[in-house]
């Protein structure tokens, strides 16, 4: 099974390609550059990204994006966690969020699949919380920062047991299982 990927993110396709090639279903890469709703919502965001993405292609696509959930910010970031992280950076980042009373958050990816009639939705989550300083290498986005529940390191620093964590993983995941029951 062959599937197309709207993306511009070269980790976040690795990530597909390897999720869903042990499933057997091939990527194939749409590098459209989407311009995103910026919204906090990101259930909405990914709506919007994901219609636009289909008038783009025409056949059936799914999109991504990830988010951080802050306990004690009622869920924000959110959808804008790319945003709020482009203007902070990790130090930054970690300052502000780690040292709050309550640096609880959970880490949130949705795809969106739309197979040319309906849309669909997969979520992935981890809960954890935000470390008071960065560690690990800067790899992708806030892994460096974001400590799951019931470890003490960040997913930069877990290494291969981050990839069993990952909430790219559990909505591809979740996805997959939609995939084999067409």
């Amino acid at each position: 099974m062959k599937i197309r990927f709207a993306s511009v993110n070269d980790q976040k396709i690795r990530d597909a390609e390897e999720f869903l090639g042990q499933s057997g279903i091939e990527i194939i890469k749409f590098p459209l550059r989407i311009l995103e709703t910026q919204t906090e919502d990101l259930n909405q965001l990914v709506s919007d990204k994901l219609l636009t993405a289909f008038k783009l292609i025409g056949k059936p696509v799914f999109v991504e994006h990830s988010g951080l959930f802050i306990n004690s910010l009622n869920g924000f970031p959110g959808g804008l966690t790319q945003t709020f992280w482009d203007r902070l950076h990790a130090v930054r980042f970690s300052d502000l969020i780690g040292s709050l009373n309550d640096p609880s958050a959970v880490a949130r990816t949705l795809i969106g699949y739309c197979d040319g009639r309906k849309r669909h939705f997969f979520k992935g989550e981890v809960t954890g919380r935000i470390s008071r300083t960065p560690t690990g290498n800067e790899g992708f986005e806030w892994d460096n920062v974001f400590i799951p529940d019931g470890y003490s390191r960040t997913f930069a620093e877990l290494g291969g047991i981050q990839s069993d964590l990952s909430t790219r993983r559990r909505a591809l995941d979740a996805f997959i299982k939609h995939l084999r029951g067409i």
